[in-house]
């Protein structure tokens, strides 16, 4: 049976405004993490879902984009204010499925409620340039247009943040969403498909296919009407489908893994150093793009912070992330646990130190759950390959270093570009360090997780492809740039060739 905050043992998909049953009639279970309780049942598309939901979203995206956008813009306000409503109980429901603790649950419903009214703001921006033209009476411009039907691919580890990451800024610019949220956290969709039906988006502007990346995805990826794919997710499905979209000329953005460092020099405040540490490296039990999983620390300082990350960690409360009191929760489901367990294998083997945790959690309150011991290793050096590879759960990797030039190295020294983080009293190194840590973002005496909604999102190298997620960077995702020239000289001039 469900869950009593649920009124649907099965989930539909959402189609033109209508909530209708997958073809296949194939589900698969939704599992909550921490206790391993079904919660609901989620449909398994498959293509003729998709060529329905793309169908309806060409047809209706061609009436939208007609909309003032100050217009698309008040469906966005009213979405951001039915959001905070229902800020509680919808952080109650990621929960239940994604196992992160309540807190962090708000925080994440919060960034879309902020994205919304973000968003909705540039409803009434949405700037293009105004430019002299190089003729006589000529004027020239620049404007963004709608891309069309865009197909959005999302995570389950931020299940509604960064489905409104990539939605809002499509919504406001005059675009219709394909929607594919991962198989593991659906309710953060179904909950957002509501609000966006109460909030009056028109039928077909928004729709919601359920499924796997084998068959929804692949669906979406070479559906010719689909012309921007947007991908949370790992590095191997993001170069497939970077593959497959370019194949088409079709348009791609990709966020992806990450192998965040967190770098304390000999000058650093250690205290404040271990807590951005624990926060970074184990909230959301290290299953974030950009959790800490390096700390790159100068070897004058290094057994202090050792001694005193050891002694923090023994506060952590781990548990249901229902429970106010827990810290950390579990991780996602089994085979990301076995994952994280051979990693931990492969450390040791390597030679790595394993000074805390290291192993599954299955005693007492543990048995029916996913539940990982945040882990610290010592003494790991830069190209081991628990300090190159995403392990994508609670385990931190010491690497000790001589100087300030040696940490800088050892962070960029990974494939992947996404956060990176410095501790340090001294302002020609926090200079240096912005300019020199190869990352879309840096953090200075703060960890490696914090984003807000109003700056870009995303990484160099390994971590993407160049686009961004969030702030005003998320619009070139879904528009084009289409330059306008209005001649009113009443006679033809020929650009270069009649200039003077």
């Amino acid at each position: 049976m469900a869950h009593t905050l649920l009124k649907e043992e099965k989930l539909c998909n959402f189609i033109n405004g209508e909530w209708v049953h997958a073809t296949s009639n194939q589900y698969t279970n939704v599992t909550n993490p921490a206790t391993l309780e079904t919660l609901v049942k989620v449909p398994l598309s498959h293509k003729e879902d998709v060529d329905k939901a793309v169908q309806v979203a060409k047809t209706a995206q061609q009436q939208w984009a007609l909309v003032p956008a100050p217009q698309r813009a008040e469906v966005l306000y009213k979405v951001g204010m039915i959001m905070k409503e229902r800020k509680e109980a919808i952080s109650q429901l990621l929960t239940m499925e994604n196992g992160k603790v309540i807190e962090e649950a708000r925080g994440e419903v919060q960034e879309g409620i902020d994205m919304a009214f973000y968003m909705a703001g540039e409803g009434r921006r949405l700037f293009g340039q105004t430019t002299p033209s190089e003729l006589k009476d000529k004027f020239a411009m620049s404007v963004r247009s709608p891309v069309g039907v865009v197909g959005i691919i999302t995570p389950w580890n931020f299940p509604i943040a960064i489905a409104t990451w990539k939605s809002f800024p499509a919504i406001v610019a005059g675009n219709a969403v394909v929607w594919k949220p991962a198989t593991e956290t659906p309710l953060m969709a179904f909950e957002l498909a509501k609000i966006f039906e109460e909030a009056g988006l028109p039928k077909g502007v928004v729709n919601v296919v359920y499924g796997s990346g084998a068959s929804v995805g692949e669906a979406m990826v070479h559906h010719k009407d689909i012309r921007v794919i947007s991908f949370t997710g790992s590095n191997e499905v993001g170069r497939h489908i970077a593959e497959r979209c370019g194949q088409q000329l079709k348009k791609v953005s990709l966020e992806m893994g990450g192998k965040n460092a967190v770098i304390v020099m000999d000058d650093a405040d250690i205290s404040l150093a271990v807590e951005g540490i624990i926060w970074s490296a184990f909230g959301t039990s290290g299953q974030r793009c950009t959790a800490c999983s390096r700390v790159i620390v100068h070897e004058d300082v290094k057994e202090k912070l050792q001694k005193q990350l050891l002694e923090q960690m023994e506060h952590i409360t781990i548990g249901n992330g229902l429970d106010e009191s827990v810290k950390v929760g579990p991780i996602i489901n089994q085979s990301a646990l076995e994952k994280i367990e051979s990693y931990v294998q492969l450390g040791q083997k390597e030679g790595a130190k394993l000074i805390a945790g290291g192993s599954v959690m299955k005693n007492g309150q543990y048995e029916k759950g996913h539940y990982f011991a945040p882990t610290v290793f010592t003494d790991v050096k830069p190209n081991m390959r628990i300090a190159q590879e995403e392990i994508f759960g609670p385990v931190v990797s010491l690497i000790p270093v001589k100087s300030f030039e040696e940490a800088i190295e050892v962070n960029n020294s990974v494939e992947f570009g996404l956060s990176s983080s410095i501790f340090t009293s001294d302002v020609h190194k926090v200079f240096a360090a912005q300019r020199d840590l190869d990352t879309g973002i840096v953090y200075v005496n703060a960890g490696t997780t914090g984003a807000e909604i109003h700056l870009p999102f995303g990484g160099t190298k390994g971590t993407g492809n160049g686009h961004r997620d969030s702030g005003v960077a998320a619009l070139d995702v879904f528009t084009e740039w289409k330059a306008l020239y209005v001649d009113y000289s009443g006679k033809l001039q020929r650009a270069q060739i009649d200039v003077e």
